[in-house]
């Protein structure tokens, strides 16, 4: 098996992101304590999220319309007339905060791409609002090591097979990388791809899936990024 390009994910695969995000809920829980408990709030907040996928997409601006809509429904709830000024600009100061955070790279992430960069051509391939995923990859120090940096509404098969139709890439020649079954390593496989699947502690409920073991799924799992270039040495790439 031979590979012309490796396709990276971004969040929780090249650096951290799911760890900001649940710093960010605690924040809204300590912020509405008066109003409703922690578990509560979580469901809650998931739900509206889910919901306002098909409004809004991923990111950090969705999250955050998400947070204020999940702070109204509490308000209203508890016979409040109306959600407070104040703790709408609270949100909004998250927000703010998410979207010019600190990237914090996985480990081994610099090295690997430092590694596999001079034998195969490398891209992004991730979802969620542009100008959020644009900003972390300059924070990142990475751009560099990437021909193309794809950023995207959905990751499904159709997705990824416009991508690599643009790009001139045979999919049977490719490689994601990535720490979601769901999004990075099913619709891939669905095309003729490959992919290696790198869990992630914290994973967003909305991206867990429930594989069949005896699916006969073709993909690789390592157990972090650093074992990729030896998976890659060996036979592999």
């Amino acid at each position: 098996m031979m590979f012309d390009v490796i396709a990276f994910d971004a969040d929780d695969t090249l650096w951290s992101n799911m760890a900001l995000y649940e710093n960010t809920q605690h924040k809204l829980a300590l912020l509405l304590t008066d109003y409703i408990d922690a578990e509560a709030l979580d469901k809650l907040l998931f739900a509206t999220e889910t919901r306002n996928i098909r409004y809004f997409g991923y990111g950090i601006k969705s999250f955050t319309l998400s947070m204020i809509e999940t702070a109204v429904k509490i308000m209203e709830d508890d016979n409040q007339n109306k959600i407070h000024g104040d703790i709408v600009l609270q949100i909004l100061g998250f927000a703010k905060y998410m979207l010019t955070a600190p990237v914090h790279l996985i480990d081994h992430v610099a090295d690997v791409l430092a590694q596999v960069a001079p034998s195969y051509e490398l891209m992004v391939i991730t979802k969620g609002d542009l100008l959020d995923q644009q900003g972390k990859v300059d924070r990142s120090g990475l751009a560099g090591y990437f021909s193309e940096i794809e950023v995207v509404i959905e990751k499904n098969p159709e997705t990824y097979a416009r991508i690599l139709h643009t790009h001139r890439i045979d999919p049977r020649r490719v490689l994601m990388v990535g720490n979601s079954l769901k999004s990075d390593v099913l619709p891939v496989l669905d095309i003729g791809g490959n992919a290696v699947h790198i869990p992630h502690a914290l994973t967003w409920a909305h991206e867990e899936i429930d594989i069949n073991p005896e699916s006969g799924l073709k993909h690789i799992e390592l157990e972090h990024i650093g074992l990729l270039p030896a998976w890659l040495k060996n036979g592999a790439g």
